[in-house]
């Protein structure tokens, strides 16, 4: 298989886990990783995430956070405060880029989805 095959799948694979997180939840770039039996990819994660602007299904990037919480990847939006802006119309509360409540918040692939 391909590099390009690989990284295609891993990244319909990361979309389609995406897509399962409830409003108002967020997960991690590592808790996907782990779900999806990669726990070293997070950085492929966020890849993902970047290119799922241009998939054909709408995937809810915005609810993908980092593992502290914050919205690192606010920059791969086409305005900068349109990540927050749409987690705060789900009802997350995001102080200085920060999820407010994050432990609170959090949505664990591993515990929420069976393989």
């Amino acid at each position: 298989m391909s590099d390009v095959k690989k990284h295609s799948d891993f990244f319909e694979s990361v979309w389609l886990t995406v897509r399962e997180i409830p409003r108002g939840r967020v997960t991690s770039y590592g808790a996907i990783a782990k779900y999806l039996g990669a726990p070293r990819s997070s950085r492929m994660v966020g890849y993902a995430m970047n290119a799922s602007h241009s998939a054909s299904v709408e995937v809810p990037a915005h609810r993908v956070v980092n593992r502290n919480g914050v919205l690192t990847g606010k920059h791969h939006f086409p305005d900068l405060l349109e990540m927050e802006q749409k987690l705060e119309r789900e009802g997350v509360r995001v102080e200085d880029d920060k999820v407010v409540e994050f432990e609170k918040l959090f949505w664990d692939p591993l515990m929420e989805l069976s393989i």
